[in-house]
C-alpha cells in the first residue's frame, strides 16, 4: 500500500506530506483541493503508461497544473512511499517534472529502497518527454514497477446515454474492471463464469439497495458473440427485456462500485472521487460497509461531500482538506481530541458544525 505521499508544486498544493492508512476519506468544501489530490494518482498513472504529454494537453497545459501557475512554480514533485500493512515504508517512487514551453517534461525519475533505516536511491531516467520506467526491470525498478501497477483511480460518473457502461463491449475485455466501468458487462460475465460465489454476492448486494432488481441476465450477444451488454431482470416482469439504459444513474454507479469492491482479486489501492454521487442514503450506508470490508485486503482512498458516508467511519479514517495561506493542507482527525464531541454528536454532525474544518471557503 501507499503509506505516504509528498507533493510539491501541484495545482493548489504548495507542499504537503500526507500519511495514508488502509481507509482514507477526504472531506472538504468545493474547490478546496480534494479532487486535486485524487488527480495526482491519475497523472502518475498517465506518466507510467507513457501518456504524460497528452494528459497535460487535455488538462490545459503546464500553467494549469503548476501551483499558482508557471510564474510562481516551475517544478512538480511526487514522492510515493510504499509499505506492507503496519510496517515502515520499504520502497519509494520519485518523479520531478519541470515546465518548458507550457508543457512538462520528466526531469528525473528515481526510486529508493529502505535498508536498516537508510534510503538507498537510484536514478532511472532524466530529461524525457515520456517515461519508459514501466519497461525497466533493473535494480529497484523491478520491485517498484509491481507496486505502481497496483493502484487505480475509478470514475463512474458518466451515466449519460453515451456512457460506455451502457453500450456493448468485447466479451473478452475482462482482465480487470476499467477505471470508467466501460467493460462492466464483460467483467461481470467473467465473474459469473469463474467466480460464481463473488458474482452472487454482487447480485445480492445490488438487490439490497434496488428492490426491483432481480439479478443480471448476462450472456454474449445472440447475433454477435464477441459482444456483450449489461442486461438484467426486473422482479415481476419475467418476459420484459431490460438493459443498462433502463437503470437509474445511481443504480448503474452502485453496480460498478459493488463489482469493484466485491471482486475476488482487489487492486492493492483503490482510489475513487465522490463515489456517493447519485446514491440513495441506504445505498451510501451499504457502500460504506463495502469499503470497510474491502479495506481488510486493500487500501481505499476516496473524496466525499457526503455527511451520511462520513457518519459510517471513525475519526482515524478521515482526512480534513482545507486552505491555509492560499494552499491546500491535509490533516487526519484525532479520535482523542474529539472524544467529548462524539459523546453527543455523530462525526458528520461535528463536520457540519465546523468543529473539524473542511467547510466551504467564505
Amino acid at each position: 500500500m501507499i503509506n505516504k505521499i509528498v507533493v510539491k508544486g501541484y495545482k493548489s498544493i504548495k507542499e504537503q506530506a500526507v500519511e495514508l492508512l488502509p481507509i482514507n476519506i477526504l472531506i472538504g468544501g468545493n474547490g478546496i483541493g480534494k479532487s486535486n489530490f485524487i488527480s495526482i494518482f491519475t497523472l502518475i498513472r498517465n506518466l507510467y503508461e507513457q501518456n504524460l504529454q497528452n494528459y497535460i494537453l487535455t488538462k490545459g497545459g503546464a500553467d494549469c497544473l503548476l501551483y499558482m501557475g508557471k510564474k510562481e512554480t516551475e517544478h512538480i514533485v511526487f514522492d510515493l512511499f510504499f509499505a506492507k500493512r503496519d510496517q515502515e515504508a520499504h520502497n519509494r517512487f520519485i518523479v520531478k517534472l519541470k515546465e518548458a514551453q507550457d508543457s512538462l517534461f520528466i526531469e528525473r525519475v528515481e526510486t529508493a529502497f529502505n535498508s536498516g533505516g537508510v534510503w538507498h536511491g537510484q536514478l532511472h531516467e532524466a530529461n524525457r518527454q515520456e517515461s519508459s520506467f514501466k519497461n525497466d526491470y533493473t535494480g529497484q525498478a523491478f520491485y517498484v514497477n509491481s507496486l505502481l501497477r497496483e493502484f487505480e483511480v475509478y470514475h463512474f460518473h458518466d451515466t449519460g446515454d453515451r456512457s460506455p457502461m451502457k453500450g456493448k463491449c468485447n466479451v473478452e475485455d475482462n482482465i480487470s474492471l476499467k477505471s470508467n466501468g466501460a467493460n462492466i458487462a464483460a467483467f461481470l460475465y467473467y465473474l459469473k463464469e469463474k467466480f460464481p460465489k463473488h458474482f452472487a454476492r454482487i447480485e445480492k448486494t445490488v438487490a439490497s439497495v434496488s428492490p426491483f432488481f432481480d439479478g443480471f441476465n448476462l450472456m454474449p450477444n445472440r447475433l454477435n458473440e464477441q459482444l456483450i451488454q449489461l442486461e438484467w431482470k426486473q422482479a415481476g416482469a419475467v418476459d420484459t427485456y431490460f438493459n443498462a439504459y433502463q437503470l437509474s444513474d445511481g443504480t448503474l454507479r452502485f453496480i460498478c462500485l459493488a463489482t469493484l469492491l466485491l471482486q475476488p482479486n482487489l487492486p492493492q489501492t483503490i482510489i475513487i472521487d465522490e463515489p456517493e454521487l447519485g446514491l440513495h442514503p441506504v445505498a451510501v450506508n451499504k457502500l460504506a460497509a463495502l469499503i470497510k470490508k474491502a479495506s481488510a485486503k486493500t487500501q481505499i482512498i476516496i473524496s466525499t461531500q457526503s455527511v451520511n458516508l462520513v457518519d459510517n467511519f471513525g475519526p482515524q479514517d478521515i482526512i480534513v482538506v482545507d486552505r491555509k495561506d492560499n494552499a491546500t493542507v491535509f490533516n487526519r482527525l484525532d479520535a482523542e481530541s474529539l472524544d467529548v464531541w462524539l459523546k453527543d454528536y455523530s462525526l458528520g454532525e461535528i463536520w457540519e458544525k465546523n468543529v473539524i474544518g473542511g467547510q466551504p471557503l467564505m
